[in-house]
């Protein structure tokens, strides 16, 4: 399985569906607080491409980007692929 990585906050909605998607999935990941590491913001925002919201979520070396684009691969059917990649 990938290494997955996603940018939060712990008041975030998405960030919780987006986490409970990819739990569901099987799929452990790396959480990374930027409400609580606020220095890691600078680096979220350039490795999304500019992007400034949570969550960013990252699958490899693949930018799925947030919670809207994770569900938008699953039910495309591209999300186990991604991950199993």
């Amino acid at each position: 399985m990938q290494n997955i990585e996603i940018y939060t906050s712990p008041l975030c909605g998405f960030c919780h569906a987006a986490k409970r998607l990819l739990t569901q999935k099987g799929a452990t990941f790396t959480e990374i607080d930027v409400l609580a590491n606020p220095k890691r913001k600078p680096e979220m925002i350039q490795r999304a491409n500019g992007k400034r919201t949570v969550p960013q979520i990252f699958v490899g070396d693949t930018h799925v980007g947030g919670c809207d684009e994770l569900y938008a691969l699953e039910r495309a059917g591209k999300l186990d692929p991604l991950l199993a990649a």
